[in-house]
């Protein structure tokens, strides 16, 4: 028996006064049970409500920042009935509807964005059952939870959008599952459509890089962490921002691939200790960095495309003639990667010295700009603190890093044996736009047979 009904906020678990953060429908609307009518945010997370009836939308007693409890009136329906399952109702819930079955709200208030509109295009033929034919594989069917339309496909991809988006994008002939949301959680607000139809209209790809070369990514949203503890605010260092940002974009701009590999340095061990003591007289420290700069170097000159960069456009490779080696360097401040120019054309005590003046230069923050520029190839060092294996970031516009972990002694068979060997874990990342797999892969096995065997560096 069909009669008025009030929906109410039910049992949501334990929270108070949740705020309401969009409203998927408008007074008039036909709404079924089961169809979520509105939006809330608590501390943890966003959920929709359900009505439990189906039934028209009579008055709608809440608005977009009110905060709800248990029990409080949300909308009422006239000729409301409880839903399909309780009713007995054998119809399936699933038969794809006509898009004209469906109501058309008034449009809301946006959330973010402008309320200007690009031109529409064409209004499409109201097809007379489920579209079938715009897109291949994929069906309009009802959106069980804003009222709107949806396209359902093999991917079954969520789409959060208020029934005014839905009804935007349509006149504009735009799949909702080609947009990208930036409001709340995802949610598809105005803004997100028009810039869809700009790319669009411009030729550019869905999600392609921005002219400078990034990814539009939405930014984190603010959280009151005091809610949770007592909090301190520590403001980072200038070289931690400055660095933040060049990570960040180094990130989001390279297709990074990491391989790994392992170095026997067995025998460069007692190579480097028995320079030990001519090392003291030079007032130098002959460390195993000074010999990973040297074995990168060789193998760099059996791979060229490892000392190269690609242009700003992309389009060409620069491909460099010179070995400058950047070396990051963890100082009270951040990391600072400085740069020891001309590693092929210098020895070992000649580069022990630079290396060691350089970074006393990055502790006390006496770095000048020049120092951090031009490198080819950087060397990430972290054997000194501890770790098996790391993925280290390219520090473009260079096209790949190692990142050395702390050597430990295993158990190597060799000759028919097992042998106490003391290897070296690597880490090569790389940018796979420039290098390919196989080309890592080789690169790193060179590498590797260069250092367990340093004399190598003189062929």
């Amino acid at each position: 028996m069909a009669d008025n009904n009030t929906i109410t906020l039910p049992d949501v678990g334990d929270f108070k006064d949740i705020e309401i953060i969009e409203i998927l429908i408008a007074v008039g609307d036909d709404i079924e049970a089961e169809q979520s009518i509105i939006v809330l945010e608590s501390d943890k997370a966003t959920m929709e409500i359900p009505s439990p009836f189906a039934g028209k939308v009579e008055s709608i007693t809440v608005k977009v920042g009110d905060k709800l409890n248990l029990g409080d009136p949300i909308a009422t329906l006239s000729g409301a009935a409880a839903k399909a399952d309780d009713a007995g109702d054998s119809s399936p819930k699933d038969e794809p509807t006509s898009v004209e079955s469906q109501s058309e709200p008034e449009p809301e208030q946006e959330t973010a964005g402008g309320s200007d509109s690009p031109p529409t295009a064409p209004e499409p033929a109201a097809p007379s059952a489920a579209r079938t034919d715009a897109i291949p594989g994929k069906t309009l069917r009802p959106h069980p939870g804003a009222g709107g339309t949806e396209l359902t496909s093999a991917s079954s991809k969520m789409i959060h959008a208020s029934p005014s988006i839905r009804r935007y994008a349509r006149e504009l002939g735009v799949s909702l599952e080609q947009v990208i949301g930036s409001g709340p959680k995802g949610r598809i607000v105005k803004s997100d459509v028009k810039a869809f139809v700009k790319t669009a209209m411009s030729g550019a790809a869905p999600g392609a890089p921005a002219a400078g070369g990034g990814i539009s990514i939405s930014a984190m949203p603010e959280i009151d962490h005091s809610k949770f503890g007592e909090i301190e605010t520590v403001a980072l260092s200038r070289i931690q921002k400055i660095s933040g940002a060049h990570l960040h974009r180094s990130w989001v701009s390279v297709p990074h691939v990491t391989q790994f590999d392992e170095a026997d340095i067995t025998d460069l061990e007692v190579f480097r200790k028995s320079l030990a003591k001519e090392a003291e007289k030079k007032g130098v420290r002959m460390t195993p960095l000074i010999f990973l700069m040297k074995a990168v170097v060789t193998a760099m000159q059996q791979f060229p495309s490892f000392n190269a960069s690609l242009d700003a456009r992309g389009e060409n490779l620069i491909m460099k003639k010179y070995f400058h080696i950047g070396i990051a360097v963890d100082t009270p401040r951040g990391l600072v990667v400085p740069v020891v120019r001309d590693v092929d054309r210098k020895g070992l005590f000649e580069l022990a010295a630079e290396l060691g003046e350089i970074s006393i230069r990055a502790r006390d923050g006496k770095l000048t700009p020049t120092d951090m520029q031009g490198g080819c190839f950087t060397i990430s060092s972290l054997g000194g603190i501890g770790g098996t294996n790391f993925t280290p970031i390219v520090n473009a516009p260079e096209v790949a890093i190692l990142g050395v972990s702390r050597s430990k002694m295993q158990p190597v068979y060799i000759d028919g044996e097992f042998q106490p060997r003391l290897m070296l874990p690597l880490g090569l990342s790389y940018d796979h736009r420039v290098i390919d797999g196989a080309q890592a892969a080789r690169f790193s096995s060179f590498l590797s047979q260069v250092i367990s065997d340093i004399r190598r560096v003189l062929l």
